[in-house]
């Protein structure tokens, strides 16, 4: 079995996510989204799908990228 690095529940179905040349471990997505998924510059939430990004900063949607300043920015359907 493994700990969870974020709730250190030691699991039998405990699963690694490698990024960025580091090794994590992880009981279940909740956990692996509150240590690893981008935090929007503008609302501050997890960015759990594609987002936007620019210039480095990371935003959850067009629209608070744009908020922050970033007109040329737009959601793809």
């Amino acid at each position: 079995m493994a700990v969870c690095e974020v709730c250190s529940n030691d699991y039998e179905m405990a699963f690694e996510v490698h990024a960025a040349g580091a090794v994590h471990v992880f009981d279940s997505l909740e956990c692996a989204a509150q240590r690893i998924a981008p935090i929007c510059e503008n609302c501050e939430c997890r960015i759990l799908g594609h987002g936007v990004q620019s210039d480095g900063q990371f935003y959850c949607c067009a629209h608070c990228a744009r908020v922050q300043g970033h007109p040329q920015l737009v959601d793809h359907a």
